[in-house]
């Protein structure tokens, strides 16, 4: 990125794209220093194409099925991911595992959130494994991504609270209210320079991060 060029961010989506229009609201608020240049989704039809097109965003269906593998995929993924020439691959609701060659191209500009306090519940269903488990506090992380699934390392999280008889899908909206605030904070860092990958670590601030800034349950409740 250039001092005349716009910090470029792309967007990979699966589906309704709340996430996604989270962002698009923040970078035509001008909170984010940045242009969304493309999104880019798996599934023909999903809502989240639609939130783009409205904000005047280029689109492009990349069907995972007329592929034969996922490795042929995550080729063209990147390829057309280059020729954009992102600072930014943001995943925002991408339900596809990336191989270990697509992660390592984009090593350092691809992040990701995640609906739990990493590293505590990795993989799928974590708002009913949180309550599974009796915890009483739950939330979000924004991450890079690395090969491991779910294990790169945090940038920021924001909890809320787990109330007492708590649903897996009322446990779930108070989350995703709380990604809405804290992906759009989390790309504007970066967009900003603020936030880096540094030999494996976050760096905010030119200082190591010992510990995510989280927002807490008192903010979100």
């Amino acid at each position: 990125m250039s001092e005349n060029q716009p910090f470029r961010i792309a967007v990979l989506i699966s589906g309704g794209g709340t996430n996604l229009q989270a962002i698009i609201d923040a970078v035509a608020a001008g909170d984010i220093p940045g242009r969304i240049e493309r999104v880019i989704c798996n599934r023909p039809g999903a809502g989240g194409l639609t939130r783009a097109e409205h904000a005047g965003i280029d689109t492009e269906v990349l069907d995972h099925r007329a592929y034969a593998d996922r490795e042929r995929y995550d080729a063209v993924l990147a390829e057309r991911l280059e020729a954009i020439r992102p600072d930014l691959v943001v995943l925002a609701g991408f339900m596809r595992i990336l191989t270990d060659g697509f992660v390592t191209r984009f090593m350092g500009r691809l992040i990701n959130i995640h609906p739990s306090l990493l590293p505590a519940y990795r993989g799928l269903h974590t708002h009913q494994r949180a309550i599974d488990a009796g915890e009483t506090r739950h939330g979000c992380s924004v991450h890079y991504v690395i090969p491991e699934l779910d294990a790169g390392p945090v940038i920021a999280q924001a909890a809320v609270p787990i109330h007492p008889g708590d649903t897996a899908e009322r446990l779930q909206d108070r989350v995703q209210a709380m990604e809405h605030r804290l992906y759009p904070e989390v790309v504007r860092w970066i967009a900003e320079g603020r936030v880096v990958l540094r030999s494996g670590r976050v760096w905010l601030d030119d200082e190591p991060l010992a510990a995510p800034p989280c927002l807490e349950p008192e903010a979100a409740s």
